[in-house]
């Protein structure tokens, strides 16, 4: 650098002018000196070809060449001190290093030369930039000559750039203009002044000291009577607001504002009024929408980057905006007289307020709007309510067909150029309607109300605008039809009202405040009254009208508060009588619609329409258990079922059309409307499938098989679906397959076969296509994440009716070769092919044979949790003979006499299934060996078997249970039955003593006493005839008559089971067999007496029942082992209500149930308790049940497996006896509470397996740890106060259902 010659000053200049070229944009766009200083300190971070200039790399091999030397050193000299112990990283080094080499003296040396060479260099180049701003003046005053004359050309700053211009736009130049500008030069001259200003970087323009004396000259400038004048000046406004930062266009935006608002307080200008309309030809109206449309244009922009600046700023524009909309003409004269506001200007080129629904977006721009409506400018929104008020008293003034001019425009898109007073007025409508409408969404905005209003004794509240804008649906002018989606926007009230309704209803909040209240849903209602009432529903109240107002009530009751809202009104205790609810209204309607009971529309092609807005209103509510409570009297869904068998009829007579026809053009149009109509209908009657309750209504319209081929269809179609549509999906098929008439349907539509293949194609077969260039990962999991979605659908299919309907009696294949090719299709391949692998051809047809037999044998593990399903597999199958076998076969020869098994996952897997199927307890009553290996020498130290009896460590020690007949509490207890009170007295008196012993010594209720106190309750209960529901029926079979009757080997199996585990927790002895076999055979005999057979393909209904009898097991191990007993309290038991909740068989068939119940298959267990269970769930534990939902399983399900078989493998022993003898004792509406009570009890698991989508499993597979029904007494309790009256009404209905 000592020997800087000038061809390295050259060199140099060169470098800096590329450097500058380069970054010329972000320097002349950087408002001042320091952000241009800003923007070249940072350009390292910003520009990404940073380090390829030549500049950037001439000072980095300087640098190198002076300090190169010295860095290297001091970074030997760190690594040494490292070496030696001296522990720094790598950041540190740097530190140290930069540190040293700043402070060193040849660091100053090349610092002082750079700079002094560097200025030499500047100066050149500033020296050469003033000749060159020289020359170029001067062919600038030459060219200036040569087109002298000439008119004023059309140049645009984003084709001139600045640099082409001039470096610098000079203060000497801005006061040229500013001279040129004035109104007493020519007009030549002012046109020239503005073109150069237009050519000029704005920049450089706000820049300048006489900034704010243009602006003012520009505004006034802006009253030139010559349009082009006026146009260049607003052009030059437009360049500004797109290029310039936001502090320079907020003085061109608010300089635009303050003008328009004193051109429209200034009495001198020709403004139109209200009587002569708008003709936007007129060049005054066509120059004034002009200024108003680049207003509007800013302000719905500005949002987009305001928030980057300072907010004053955007306070100034805020203020200067209401500021003009708030400008108001002395009203003192007649109203056809009135002049326009600045108001109407800004609806005809922003019609739905869109720049308010911007600035109301964010909370930086929205808490100031709010705060100055607020304090300076609720005039603004007063007007609005005003103008909203006046159109409707107008409609209601007003015949239809003399106001339609209002809203003629509503779907015609022609160029209209004069806009009368009463479009203007309209528009202006609409444009406060959105206005109010984004207002309402926001809890400040909601603060502004009430408003005051001029000529009005009451405020408007927000009730009040919230009537009005319902009333407004059907008071005012619709568009012609809407079965034509000929038109992009539609402008009739109506549809504007509707829309702002809707988007209130998607705020929760909002929609609290503003629409859950009696008043505005009788105000929606009112239409509906007067037409069943036959009066008119309300001037011009159309179909259109009617199908906006279903929109409206569907969405409320979309949500729960809404909801609540429709069922119960304000008042939850006021009679239906006094003041029927919406949901009766709705209902009632609905019903008249699809009997076509209302004459007003008959004939109306619209009518389909209606029908299908209402019943989707009604679907939203019966969908929910407590909706359909309400909804059951008007029995909708035989309405339905009737309106969808008369359109199939018709779908079915559509002919085919024939080419050249003259029918063929209205067949075409007839047929897509019909099968519509058809596939309405069909999901109407599937959403009764939401709950238990709902099921059993549809399967009693014979319309099952129907609706679930069209369910399949649906979602085979969708295969991108919202995630509600997919949950609600998912929780259908539960509900669905948790029955035997819906698991048929399921196998009969594909769904069963699609859900098979598509398991197959991820389990066994992967994606073709990906194979070669991605081959597939090894699965890490025992089931691969591609086919969990298949395994938890299986899941949720294999409910017990369904297995037995699926399964039963069917034989496995067993084929003696299976070909790849075979894909299976049906339950019954899945056990041949993934879980009873039971010959070398099953083994070799998979491909992946340790996965799929994995998934197999998990599948199996979770169908087996189910003891009806477990014995149904080992009594066809035998299940527990095939794994033992295979055990057998896993084993390796230690020693001459002694083999040990190979642990590998699928023996883990078997051994794991073998202690499940065969151990029966609850949580502390059997050990279940763990499927994941441990880390250590022994990774599974839990012996594995290949034989019969399990390994002892399987079954913890069960401590002998004391006698505690003796005990003072049950003493007390059992004490009862010898008063002689009246009967009411005494049964209460037994039921407070009995909820005394277990809150206090619940231990005390087991055993002995235990079956003395059922045996005696349930006999002085049954002397009560008030107390029995069911007639006594006479039995006299003995032993001798039944002895040689055969049961079913799921019964043999089950009494196998029972008494293995009566055994177990010393309760049964030898010989229990036998007694328990006569039990049950005692049984069948009774209640085959008050069976009514019927004709069915259900395999369930067939016979006899076809589980095992879980309840007389129980029952039988309570008494330990007494048949005399055991029999005597049955016969008793029997007429009570609760033996038909606990004693599952009792009503197999039964003559005491409706015939269409019985054609079903569904148990009362189901359509009653289970469906009070979800009830309650929703209302009570609304975490726990929202976590059903999402996880695509419902609590019916799970609920039903838990009470068919009496808690067994959930609960210990001593709990499920509380369980029994709180239902015997209580009522049975306490088997809801105890089941809400567990689900309460598992919350916090329910929620943890919810988020790892497992809990299906989680919940079948896993026991009730922790659960004690005495701890969730006093819970209970509170329950039964709150709903019992409800639940045994209904419990009590199940002979006689009343729909």
């Amino acid at each position: 650098m000592a020997h800087f010659s000038g061809g390295d000053e050259g060199m140099l200049q060169a470098m800096l002018r590329q450097l500058f070229q380069s970054v010329k944009e972000k320097i002349t766009g950087a408002p001042s000196l320091e952000c241009a200083e800003e923007i070249l300190l940072r350009l390292e971070e910003t520009d990404e070809n940073f380090h390829n200039y030549e500049f950037v790399k001439y000072l980095r091999q300087h640098i190198c060449n002076t300090l190169g030397s010295m860095i290297e050193e001091e970074m030997e000299k760190c690594t040494s001190d490292q070496n030696q112990g001296e522990e720094s990283g790598y950041d540190t080094v740097v530190q140290h290093v930069t540190k040293r080499t700043q402070e060193s003296k040849e660091y100053k040396d090349m610092m002082h030369s750079l700079k002094t060479i560097m200025m030499v260099v500047v100066e050149s180049m500033i020296n050469k930039f003033e000749d060159d701003e020289t020359r170029s003046e001067d062919r600038q005053r030459k060219m200036e000559k040569d087109t002298s004359g000439s008119c004023c050309t059309d140049n645009c700053s984003d084709s001139d750039s600045s640099f082409n211009q001039s470096y610098k736009f000079c203060q000497g130049k801005l006061q040229l203009i500013l001279d040129q500008l004035d109104p007493g030069q020519p007009k030549e001259v002012r046109y020239e002044a503005l073109q150069t200003l237009c050519s000029a970087p704005p920049s450089d323009v706000l820049n300048c000291e006489n900034w704010t004396t243009l602006c003012e000259k520009l505004t006034s400038s802006l009253s030139d009577p010559d349009p082009t004048f006026t146009d260049r000046i607003l052009k030059f406004y437009a360049q500004t607001f797109t290029l310039s930062p936001l502090h320079m266009t907020k003085e061109i935006y608010t300089s635009l504002a303050k003008y328009l608002e004193l051109y429209f307080l200034s009495r001198e200008n020709h403004i139109p009024t209200l009587s002569t309309g708008v003709d936007i030809t007129s060049p005054n109206v066509t120059r004034l929408l002009k200024k108003v449309r680049l207003l509007n244009e800013y302000q719905k922009e500005v949002p987009s980057f305001w928030i980057r600046h300072p907010e004053k700023y955007m306070e100034e524009i805020v203020e200067s905006t209401l500021s003009l909309l708030s400008v108001k003409h002395d009203q003192s004269h007649l109203v056809s007289q009135k002049i326009l506001d600045p108001i109407y200007f800004f609806a005809l080129v922003d019609t739905k307020a869109v720049w308010f629904k911007k600035w109301m977006h964010a909370y930086y721009s929205r808490t100031a709007v709010l705060r100055l409506l607020e304090k300076k400018y609720k005039s603004l929104i007063t007007t609005a309510v005003q103008q909203c008020v006046q159109y409707l008293e107008l409609c209601e003034a007003m015949k239809a067909d003399e106001i339609l001019g209002h809203s003629k425009h509503c779907g015609n898109k022609q160029k209209n150029f004069y806009y009368s007073g009463q479009e203007l007025q309209y528009i202006y409508f609409i444009h406060s309607l959105c206005l109010l409408g984004r207002l309402l969404i926001y809890t400040q905005g909601r603060k502004l109300f009430p408003i005051k209003l001029k000529n009005r004794k009451d405020s408007v509240s927000l009730t009040n605008l919230l009537v009005l804008f319902t009333q407004l649906i059907y008071y005012s002018p619709s568009c012609p039809k809407m079965t034509s989606v000929a038109y992009s926007e539609n402008y009739s009230p109506a549809s504007m009202v509707t829309d702002v309704l809707r988007i209130l209803c998607d705020q929760k909040e909002c929609a609290i405040e503003c629409l859950y209240n009696s008043t505005v849903t009788e105000t929606l209602l009112q239409p509906i009254h007067n037409l069943m009432k036959g009066t008119a529903a309300a001037p011009d109240c159309s179909e259109t009208a009617l199908i906006h107002i279903a929109d409206i009530l569907a969405r409320i009751a979309s949500v729960e508060e809404g909801l609540i809202l429709l069922l119960y009104g304000e008042n939850m205790n006021s009679s239906e009588e006094e003041s029927p609810t919406g949901a009766h209204i709705i209902a009632k309607f609905s019903k008249k619609l699809l009997d076509e009971d209302i004459s007003i529309f008959s004939g109306s092609e619209m009518l389909p329409l209606v029908k299908g807005a209402f019943i989707s209103v009604c679907r939203q509510i019966y969908s929910t258990c407590e909706g359909l409570q309400v909804l059951l009297p008007y029995g909708l869904h035989e309405s339905i079922a009737k309106a969808w068998k008369k359109t199939s009829l018709l779908s079915e007579r559509i002919p085919t059309p024939v080419e050249g026809s003259d029918s063929v053009s209205s067949v075409s149009q007839e047929s897509p409307n019909i099968v519509a109509w058809e596939d309405n209908l069909l999901d109407d009657l599937l959403n009764f499938a939401a709950t238990p309750k709902g099921l059993l209504l549809l399967q009693r319209t014979g319309a099952i098989n129907e609706c679930v081929m069209f369910m399949f269809n649906q979602y085979a179609k969708k295969l991108q679906i919202n995630r509600q549509k997919k949950f609600d999906h998912e929780v259908l098929v539960v509900q669905v397959a948790s029955t035997a008439a819906g698991a048929v349907a399921l196998q009969n539509s594909g769904f069963i076969s699609a859900l098979i293949t598509e398991l197959w194609s991820n389990l066994e077969c992967g994606r073709d296509d990906v194979r070669v260039t991605h081959p597939r990962a090894t699965p890490v999991d025992p089931i691969d994440r591609s086919c969990q979605k298949s395994f938890l659908a299986l899941v949720n299919l294999l409910s017990y009716p369904a297995v037995y309907e699926l399964t039963g009696n069917q034989e496995l294949p067993n084929k003696a070769e299976y070909s790849l090719r075979e894909v299976p299709t049906c339950i019954i391949d899945i056990i041949d092919r993934l879980i009873i692998l039971n010959s070398e051809a099953k083994i070799r047809s998979l491909l992946n044979y340790e996965q799929s037999h994995i998934f197999g044998l998990r599948l199996l593990s979770v169908v087996c949790c189910d003891l009806d399903a477990l014995l149904l597999l080992e009594a066809q199958y035998q299940v527990s003979n095939m794994l033992l076998h295979a055990q057998e076969e896993n084993t390796f020869e230690i020693s001459e006499n002694h083999r040990d098994f190979i642990i590998d996952g699928l023996s883990v897997e078997r051994n794991h299934v073998l202690v499940r199927i065969n151990l029966i307890g609850g949580p502390l009553e059997r050990i279940l060996p763990p499927r994941m290996l441990e880390k250590g020498d022994d990774p599974y130290p839990w012996p594995m078997f290949s034989s019969y009896p399990l390994p002892q460590c399987y079954l913890p020690e069960v401590p002998r249970s004391p006698d505690v007949k003796q005990d003072s509490d049950i003493g007390k207890l059992l004490s009862c039955f010898k008063m002689s009170d009246k009967q009411t007295e005494w049964i209460e008196n037994c039921r407070r003593q009995f909820c005394k012993t277990m809150k206090s010594k619940p231990d005390a209720v087991s055993g002995g006493a235990l079956g003395e106190l059922l045996e005696k309750f349930v006999l002085h209960l049954t002397e009560n005839p008030s107390e029995c529901y069911f007639p006594s029926v006479e039995y006299t079979a003995t032993d001798a008559n039944v002895k040689n009757e055969s049961l079913s080997s799921v019964q043999q199996l089950g009494i196998k089971m029972t008494v293995r585990y009566g055994k177990f927790l010393n309760l049964l002895k030898d010989g229990a067999e036998s007694d328990l076999a006569l039990v049950l055979k005692h049984c069948e005999r009774f209640l085959k007496q008050q069976q009514s057979p019927v004709t069915s393909s259900l395999l369930c209904l067939q016979g006899n029942y076809t589980g095992h009898d879980w309840f007389v097991s129980s029952l039988f191990i309570i008494m330990q082992g007494d048949k005399e007993k055991t029999l005597h309290f049955l016969q008793h038991f029997s007429r009570l209500l609760t033996s038909a909740f606990l004693w599952v068989p009792r009503l197999h068939i039964s003559r005491y149930l409706p015939v269409d119940t019985v054609e079903t298959g569904i148990h009362p267990i189901y359509f009653c308790s289970t469906h009070y269970i979800e009830m309650l769930l929703k209302a009570e534990v609304p975490l726990v049940f929202s976590a059903f939902h999402m996880s695509g399983f419902a609590p019916s399900q799970i609920c039903l497996q838990w009470i068919t078989q009496c808690f067994w493998n959930y609960l210990d022993w001593i709990e499920i006896c509380h369980y029994i003898a709180t239902c015997v004792v209580l009522g049975p509406d306490y088997q809801v509470y105890i089941c809400i009570a567990v689900l309460k009890h598992l919350q916090r698991d329910i929620l943890q397996h919810t988020q790892t989508q497992d809990l299906q499993v989680f919940l079948k597979e896993e026991a009730l740890r922790g659960f004690r029904v005495s701890n969730y007494f006093e819970y209970m309790e509170i329950l039964e106060q709150n709903y019992r009256p409800v639940l045994l009404r209904d419990m009590r209905s199940i002979r006689v259902q009343s729909t």
